[in-house]
Order: structure tokens, then C-alpha cells, then sequence
């Protein structure tokens, strides 16, 4: 066995999206001594991945400041203008703010850019090899290093690398989890799975624009271009994952797609093999050390530490925005071996990424409850979604600048989702809708007539509390994980969180009376 113990200052462990842009990043930044850096993957050829494939924005301008906007380029990359949302044939179109585009591309074409930018910055050692294990500190029990298993042409090498800090990014699947967050670990929880198809030469309805299929009795779909003729379909599905998926998508999906798509989705799911990937949940929970139940010497970041769902495309974004902070903050410490300093840094980066992360977190599982209905009380909220939308003006841009991650405010998410909660009861009152009138009769379009206020009432307080039920449990999600001790978060939660949130509730509390 080699025992390399090579003096680096930094390994990370992962050469993903987060592990490359923060190699690249902590190399870039000027320093009195530039920095020794491992960045460890287990295979460096090309993954292949079927999210992960859809940059917001907000994360195109986080990736300019971390001046890797070039890995976008030579890859077939498609610009994306915004979003429609599509019932059947009604389409909503949604469309980024003005001079905002996101990108959409081959996930592993992108990621092998990012690890060439990663190889080519000064005192990066880019190391395929696969880590088994994290070495502690006898005296300290504090982690000074990994233990990997090097693959050469030949044989494999077992190999020790040490370093200062031990930075783990190694995706939603970590092995290090639990090992480094110890008896506070979060495990990921599933909501539902993304199965994957790509359609050869598909009109969307928008061009450039991703779209989402909202389908009744079954989860959203979400379509969007990849490269010159490749779009990527991923279908939600619920556990336990239907036996038959071809049939299931062509009996229930398909007819409820834009006809438009009908020819181009047929085909796909004809010919090809399903992939799937879990769409989790995981709360990002302080990390630094004893204080706060993790290990010292290692943290973690990307996937490895905080997800949410898929749908709104905002992990990349989250990703390349942590580690602008995190840059910065590692930049004002010189010695990494200095942990007290790092600890405190690590409480600041915590903090001080919430606004987005919280924003995209939280915009990410309260749209795929909505646009995922499964009982009548969210069946109306993901109507009234779709009208609000049909209004225009700032009921588009609010909820749109907050999915492309150019805003970044809980409070505003609040505003609109409540807004969105009332005008769902107001559309329940004052819209007509479809009717069944029995056996062999054609439904019928009627509007409420003060005979059915009494129950519409009933239901529009049952509708609130869904909507409180819904957003409320995940607001808290994102404030709850600060220490006891910790009187400055405490402060900060406060006034970013609790303020906003109690001034809105009283303004929604104000329109629903005057509403009724």
C-alpha cells in the first residue's frame, strides 16, 4: 500500500457540478500562498445523467462570477427563454424577465467542461479514484485526510491523501453522509421519481422555453431541449413506480400532452428504455464541528448536503451560488488548519445562502404539490395557479423571477403563493366550471349560484388550511436547523423570516375578509 501523504490544503471529494466549480473557484481566488488542491472522482469519463441538465438564470449570472461562463459553450447548449404551463391544449406562457436566459445542454457534456476548467486552474490535481473512507485524527478524532483507491492503467493503488479541510460533493447518492454529519444526519427523503425519455426532433409549444404538462391523476411532466434535436421529457411518478411504465405513459399521459407533442412522445416511449431518478427532499443542517453534532475538519456541499425536487430546476443554481459564498468566505481565511475560523465561516455560508437556497427549496416542493393535485382542496389551488398565471403583469413576473432565481426572497414566495391561495378561492366562487350531469350526458359548464356559497365557504377554509399546510411545514424546514446558542441566527431568522412572513399574514388575512 502507497502512503502518499502529500500536504495538501484542500481535498474535495467529487468532480461534479459543486466539486469542480469549488476547486476552481478556491484556485482562482488570490491568496498570500496559492492553495494545494486534490479533487477526487471515481470515474472521469462522461456521465450520463438525466436531470441536471437546465440552468436557471440565477445560475448562468453565478457562474459568470465564478468565470466559468465559458463551460456553457461548445456543447450544443440551448438557451431558455422562461416557461408555459400547459392543461391539455390551454397554454400559459411564462417568460423570463427581460435580458435573463437560463441554458439547457447534455448534462455530461457540461460537467466534462467544468472538470477541464477544474484541471487546467493552477494547483488543482484532478485524481480519478474512488474514496472509501475518511481518515480521522487518533488524538482529535477530527478528519485529516481520505483513504482512496487510485485507478491506473494497469491496477489499482490504494492511496492516503491529507489535507486541512476535506470538502465532500460527492452527489445525491453520498457515502459520506452520515459519517460526517453523525447523530444530526438528515436522510434524503423520496417524493415521487423523475423517469427519463429524450424525443428526437419535438416541437414544444414555445420554442426555447421549458414546458410543464399539468395532467389530471398523475404528476407533472416537464419538457425541454437538451441540443439541436434532442428534448428531454421526464415524467413524475409516484411509488411504487407502475410495473408497465410504456403504458402507462401512452394510456394516461400522452393524451393529456399538447397534440402537438402526441407524435414525438409516442415515439420516444416506443423505442425507448426508462430511466428514473428519485426526486428527494434533504434540509440543509449546520455543519462546523462538535458544536453542532458534525464531524471537524470536513463539510459538506451540493447534493451531498441539501436537495430538493427537480422541477424547478434549481439544484445547478443553488450549486454554483453556494460556492460563491463559500469562496468568499474561505478566502478571508488563511490557514485552514485554523478550524475555529472556519467553523465561523461555515455559520455565516450557512446563513447567508438562504435567501436563494430557501427560495428555490421551498418554490420547489410547494409548485410540485400544486402541479402534483392529488385531493380536491389542491385540485383547486392548481386551477387558481393557472388563472393567476392567464393574469399577467406581475402575477407572471413575481413567480417567474423567483423560479429563474433572480429574486431571491421568501417573503416575496409567501406573497405570491397566498395571493395565489385567495384568487383559487375567489375562481372557486365566481368561475364556472364542468359539471357532470350523469350517464351518456355531455358535462355542462355552470357558475356557483348563491345556493352552494354555504359549502363553497366551508371549502375555502378547508382550501387555506392546504395551503398553510402546504408551504408552512416547508418555510420551517429551512429556519429551524440553527443552534440554541446561536443568538445572531436567531436574529437573522427573525427579521428575514418571521417579519415578512407575520406582516403578509396579516395583509392575507385583511383580503380574505374583504373578499368575503
Amino acid at each position: 500500500m502507497a502512503d502518499l501523504k502529500t500536504p495538501y490544503d484542500v481535498i474535495i471529494v467529487g468532480a461534479g457540478v459543486a466539486g469542480c466549480s469549488l476547486a476552481h473557484a478556491l484556485a482562482s481566488t488570490p491568496r498570500r500562498e496559492p492553495l494545494r488542491i486534490a479533487l477526487l472522482e471515481r470515474s472521469l469519463e462522461e456521465p450520463d445523467r438525466i436531470v441536471g441538465e437546465l440552468l436557471q438564470p440565477g445560475g448562468v449570472m453565478a457562474l459568470q462570477q465564478l468565470g466559468l461562463e465559458e463551460t456553457l459553450e461548445e456543447i450544443d447548449s440551448i438557451p431558455v427563454h422562461g416557461y408555459c404551463v400547459t392543461r391539455k391544449e390551454n397554454i400559459v406562457h411564462i417568460p423570463y424577465p427581460a435580458g435573463h436566459k437560463g441554458r439547457s445542454f447534455h448534462h455530461g457534456k457540461f460537467i466534462m467542461n467544468l472538470r477541464n476548467a477544474a484541471k487546467k486552474a493552477k494547483g488543482v490535481d484532478v485524481i480519478e479514484a474512488t474514496v472509501n473512507d475518511l481518515i480521522e485524527s487518533e488524538s482529535s478524532q477530527q478528519i485529516i485526510g481520505v483513504a482512496a483507491t487510485k485507478k491506473n492503467a494497469k491496477d489499482s493503488e490504494n492511496i492516503s491523501l491529507y489535507a486541512h479541510l476535506v470538502i465532500i460533493a460527492d452527489g445525491c447518492f453520498s457515502n459520506f453522509r452520515t459519517k460526517v454529519m453523525g447523530p444530526r444526519v438528515c436522510n434524503p427523503v423520496t417524493k415521487s421519481y423523475f423517469v427519463g425519455v429524450i424525443l428526437d426532433d419535438a416541437t414544444l409549444p414555445y420554442r426555447y422555453h421549458g414546458t410543464v404538462c399539468l395532467t389530471e391523476s398523475a404528476g407533472p411532466v416537464l419538457l425541454y431541449q437538451i441540443g439541436s434535436h434532442d428534448t428531454r421529457m421526464l415524467v413524475d411518478v409516484k411509488a411504487p413506480v407502475p410495473s408497465d411504465l410504456k403504458g402507462h405513459i401512452l394510456k394516461k399521459i400522452v393524451p393529456q400532452l399538447p397534440s402537438v407533442l402526441h407524435t414525438s412522445v409516442t415515439d420516444a416511449v416506443q423505442g425507448s428504455n426508462f430511466r428514473k431518478m428519485p426526486n428527494s427532499f434533504l434540509p440543509s443542517v449546520m455543519q462546523g464541528g462538535n458544536e453542532f453534532g458534525t464531524k471537524e475538519g470536513v463539510f459538506l456541499v451540493g447534493d451531498a448536503w441539501n436537495m430538493r425536487h427537480p422541477l424547478t430546476g434549481g439544484g445547478m443554481t443553488v450549486a454554483f451560488n453556494d460556492i460563491v459564498i463559500l469562496r468568499d468566505m474561505l478566502a478571508q481565511i488563511q490557514d485552514f488548519s485554523h478550524w475555529d475560523e472556519v467553523r465561523e465561516g461555515l455559520r455565516r455560508w450557512h446563513w447567508d445562502r438562504k435567501p436563494l437556497a430557501s427560495t428555490v427549496n421551498i418554490l420547489s416542493f410547494a409548485l410540485y404539490d400544486l402541479f402534483g393535485a392529488d385531493d380536491d382542496n389542491l385540485e383547486v389551488l392548481r386551477t387558481g395557479c393557472f388563472k393567476y398565471f392567464e393574469l399577467g403583469g406581475e402575477c407572471i413576473n413575481g413567480p417567474v423571477s423567483l423560479l429563474a432565481a433572480t429574486i431571491q426572497s421568501p417573503a416575496t414566495l409567501f406573497y405570491h403563493f397566498f395571493a395565489v391561495a385567495f384568487y383559487s378561492i375567489w375562481v372557486m366562487f365566481t368561475h364556472a366550471r364542468l359539471i357532470e350531469r350523469g350517464p351518456g350526458l355531455k358535462p355542462q359548464l355552470i357558475t356557483p349560484s348563491f345556493t352552494d356559497y354555504p359549502f363553497l365557504l366551508i371549502k375555502a377554509i378547508l382550501v387555506i388550511w392546504t395551503a398553510v399546510v402546504v408551504f408552512l411545514p416547508l418555510l420551517w424546514t429551512e429556519i429551524r436547523w440553527w443552534s440554541p446558542n446561536d443568538k445572531n441566527a436567531r436574529t437573522t431568522i427573525l427579521f428575514r423570516y418571521g417579519m415578512p412572513v407575520a406582516a403578509l399574514a396579516t395583509v392575507a388575512f385583511g383580503a380574505f375578509k374583504l373578499t368575503f
